[in-house]
């Protein structure tokens, strides 16, 4: 990703675009804190949860990354 935004010459880190993301999630959305994390590809919980978590939010993460995109965009 470091390579890519270097190469376009776009005037950010990658890391920063997560954080922001991040930002954007807590501060405009109504997406919980669960989904955002997953978003960002952050594995929380206890082992006893994580063992029983059977989903990947697939849906709820499109949506949210939707949400992004368009704002983004403007």
């Amino acid at each position: 990703m470091s390579k890519l935004v270097r190469e376009n010459g776009i005037d950010c880190v990658p890391h920063g675009m997560r954080s922001s993301f991040r930002d954007w999630a807590a501060e405009c959305s109504d997406a919980p804190r669960e989904i955002a994390e997953m978003c960002l590809a952050h594995v929380e919980g206890s082992a006893a949860e994580l063992a029983y978590r059977r989903t990947d939010y697939f849906e709820q993460r499109r949506e949210l990354m939707q949400q992004w995109a368009d704002y983004l965009l403007g």
